[in-house]
């Protein structure tokens, strides 16, 4: 079990989850760093916060700390890292957070699992497609981002879900969500998903946010009067 402290929180990963590449970042606090900067410029103390892609529970742990574990909701598809989020989430002190099991697969989830493919890096996993080992897939709870959203209210939506975003954009978002933060997947597909992923944003009255964008982060922040 490798031992990290980053933005100030204590963070545990199984040596089996890291490779060099992820191990230095984490070392260096440079893990994840352009998503922690972009939560901590527009999170706000009591804001409902719902994230898709817990990874470790690095971002979630920084959410709570903002924002009242009671506030956060994160969902993590890969049943490895379940685990580890709740180990990271706990010695922050951060234990109420909800966490949640599944795969985001659309707006609308589904009654059937979802195949996920877990990968050998945490970070890379993703649903699975026809590049995937089979010895890689694993059946996972396949939820909707209309009842996530239904049920936690959240007032920011943070997402790195390895592509699935693709298919989250297809219908107008609530207007309780005030900013959203993702990290686009532009390998994943063409640019005009990214088009698609603006253009609803746009007519859900959100807007281009500059100051917390940068690089494959791009944010949105409501419209004042929207």
């Amino acid at each position: 079990m490798a031992e990290f402290e980053n933005e100030g929180l204590r963070l545990e990963v199984p040596d089996a989850h890291l490779n060099d590449r992820i191990r230095a970042k984490l070392a260096s606090g440079g893990y994840e760093g352009h998503e922690a900067r972009a939560a901590l410029m527009r999170l706000r103390p009591g804001q409902r916060v719902l994230e898709l892609g817990s990874g470790i529970g690095f971002i979630a742990c920084l959410c709570a700390r903002v924002a009242g574990a009671g506030n956060v909701t994160t969902v993590e598809a890969n049943p490895d890292l379940l685990p580890v989020i709740a180990g990271n989430l706990a010695r922050n002190g951060f234990d109420v957070v909800t966490v949640l099991h599944g795969a985001v697969g659309g707006m609308e989830g589904g009654e059937a699992p979802i195949a996920f493919d877990a990968a050998r890096s945490f970070w890379a996993g993703h649903i699975a497609d026809e590049a995937s080992a089979a010895e890689r897939v694993t059946e996972v709870p396949h939820l909707g981002l209309r009842d996530l959203m239904a049920r936690v209210r959240p007032g920011l939506v943070i997402m790195d879900i390895e592509g699935a975003e693709a298919h989250l954009f297809d219908a107008p978002w609530p207007a309780h969500v005030r900013h959203v933060m993702m990290e686009l997947h532009p390998g994943r597909y063409p640019d005009t998903v990214i088009k698609r992923i603006v253009d609803c944003l746009s007519a859900s009255g959100l807007t281009y946010d500059p100051g917390p964008s940068r690089g494959r982060i791009l944010c949105f922040r409501r419209v004042r009067g929207r």
